[in-house]
C-alpha cells in the first residue's frame, strides 16, 4: 500500500474491536488518533483511554495482527499521551452503539440504557473496568454500567 491508501488503513483498523467493549472499534473509541505515511512506513498514533489502561498492549497487538493479516508490514505504532484521550472523541453513533449494547454512554446525566430513565443510583464508582461506573435503575430495577465522562 502507498500513501494514497491511508483511508484503507483507517477502514481496516475500524474493524479492530475494543478489547473491553467489542461492540465498538478502536477507531470508534477514539484510540486511533492519526495515520500518516512517511518514508514508506505507515505511522499509526494511538492514545490510551488513560495512562494506566490495561488494554493498551491488546490494542497494539490487535492492530498489528489486523495489518499483518492484510499483508501490511510497513507500519510503526506510537503511543501518544497529549492531548489526553477524552470521551468527547466518541461520535453520537458510537454512544448509541454503547446504549444499545447495555452501557449508559458518557454524559453528565446517567441514563438507564434499558428504559432511558435518569432515576438511577450509583452502586460503585468502578464497574468491570476503571472507565465505567456501576449503577442501578430505580425505575426498571436493572443494573448497568455507565461509561464515565473523561
Amino acid at each position: 500500500m502507498q500513501s494514497g491508501k491511508i483511508n484503507e488503513i483507517w477502514k481496516l483498523l475500524d474493524s479492530v474491536p475494543d478489547p473491553e467493549i467489542p461492540i465498538i472499534s478502536v477507531v470508534e473509541l477514539g484510540v486511533v488518533r492519526n495515520i500518516s505515511f512517511t518514508n514508506n512506513v505507515y505511522q499509526i498514533l494511538i492514545t490510551p483511554t488513560y495512562s494506566g489502561c490495561p488494554a493498551v498492549k491488546t490494542f497494539i497487538d490487535d492492530i498489528k495482527s489486523c495489518l499483518k493479516t492484510n499483508k501490511i508490514f510497513n507500519f510503526d505504532i506510537k503511543i501518544i499521551y497529549a492531548p489526553a484521550w477524552t470521551t468527547d472523541w466518541m461520535s453520537v453513533e458510537t454512544k448509541e452503539k454503547l446504549r444499545k449494547y447495555g452501557i449508559s454512554p458518557p454524559s453528565n446525566k446517567v441514563v438507564c440504557p434499558q428504559c432511558t430513565s435518569s432515576n438511577t443510583v450509583l452502586v460503585s464508582e468502578f464497574g468491570a473496568t476503571a472507565c465505567k461506573s456501576f449503577h442501578k435503575c430505580s425505575e426498571c430495577l436493572e443494573p448497568f454500567e455507565h461509561f464515565k465522562c473523561i
